[in-house]
């Protein structure tokens, strides 16, 4: 191991600003591993709480974060098929991603695309497998349903959007500006409305006919989970993505009763480590719909590897429509 490589480390609980940008020992895989050199890393929110230390995964200082990458094989370990130096790829990194070296698990490693850029592919597959689990696994969303998506402009929003018009549902999106509205609506939402607007449940029963929304994907909580409730269809299910708004809710057990639906939890991730042959499965169905046309994961925001910190800010201030990629340049 030399000392060549840039990398992102966090030495302390803190926010992106206080990340050390350092020179590290470029890693070497072993058994079962690959080394990719980075040409993208995608950046998801809970990135920002693992550096602030309120993620349930809490790594051992210091630590890189990233959990997404795409590049070129560079180095094989011990025990790897099907991958030779050179092949393009994606990677759930889960750690080490913000870095020019990330070290994967061949079985977390996944041919790119050839139609498909590299920051694309980068910012594609925690989003995508996340609303994939959520909508097919959890939800069992059928053709012709109601799909209300909320935060429908944020990485996981449009990945659910794009997944539910794949799926053949209806699909409604909430967003908090008429900007993000339009970015909803140009990945393919039917209908895009505002979560800020004390109305948005009356528009949801409008749009649906009185019945309300058949499955309901929300990473947001807090208000909005509550008031979700109220636009429910009979036997829908409301999918439990994540808590954005910082407030954890709760329900009435009566309600969940009254109105036969179903309080859905969906983490992909702890999903992944109980199946680790799950998110090999299920990046071949998407990258079989992108192929196919069905979904067009857009390109993210880009940003150089030395903004790592600028970028995760803005994505904490949700100035990010879609999702952040770090772009590294070839050598």
């Amino acid at each position: 191991m030399t000392l060549d490589m840039r990398a992102w480390q966090v030495h302390a609980w803190g926010e992106p600003e206080t990340m050390q940008f350092a020179d590290i020992g470029t890693p070497d895989p072993g058994r079962g591993q690959v080394r990719i050199r980075n040409l993208a890393a995608g950046l998801n929110f809970f990135d920002i709480l693992q550096i602030q230390g309120k993620y349930q995964i809490k790594p051992p200082f210091p630590f890189t974060p990233g959990a997404e990458v795409s590049g070129v094989i560079e180095a094989i370990g011990p025990d790897v098929s099907g991958f030779t130096p050179g092949d393009r790829v994606i990677a759930l990194v889960f750690q080490g991603g913000m870095a020019e070296y990330s070290i994967a698990e061949a079985r977390r490693t996944f041919p790119l695309p050839s139609r498909m850029a590299f920051p694309a592919g980068a910012a594609m597959p925690v989003v995508y497998q996340t609303s994939y689990f959520a909508l097919v696994n959890r939800a069992a969303l059928q053709k012709g349903e109601w799909l209300l998506v909320h935060a429908g402009a944020s990485g996981v929003g449009t990945s659910a959007i794009q997944l539910g018009k794949a799926l053949g549902a209806n699909v409604i999106a909430t967003a908090s500006t008429a900007q993000k509205l339009d970015f909803c609506k140009q990945e393919g939402a039917d209908h895009a409305i505002l979560y800020n607007d004390p109305n948005w449940v009356d528009e949801v029963k409008k749009l649906t006919g009185g019945r309300g929304a058949d499955v309901i994907y929300d990473p947001v909580g807090g208000d909005v989970f509550d008031l979700s409730t109220k636009c429910i269809a009979p036997y829908g299910r409301l999918l439990v993505i994540g808590f954005a708004s910082g407030r954890i809710p709760s329900i009435a057990a009566n309600r969940i009763l009254l109105k036969n639906m179903s309080v859905v939890g969906a983490v992909w991730g702890g999903h992944a480590q109980l199946h680790p042959e799950y998110p090999a499965e299920a990046q071949a169905v998407l990258t079989k719909l992108f192929e196919e046309g069905k979904i067009n994961p857009p390109e993210p925001v880009i940003y150089p590897l030395a903004e790592a910190s600028r970028a995760l800010r803005d994505l904490a201030d949700r100035k990010i429509l879609g999702k952040a990629a770090l772009a590294l340049a070839a050598k």
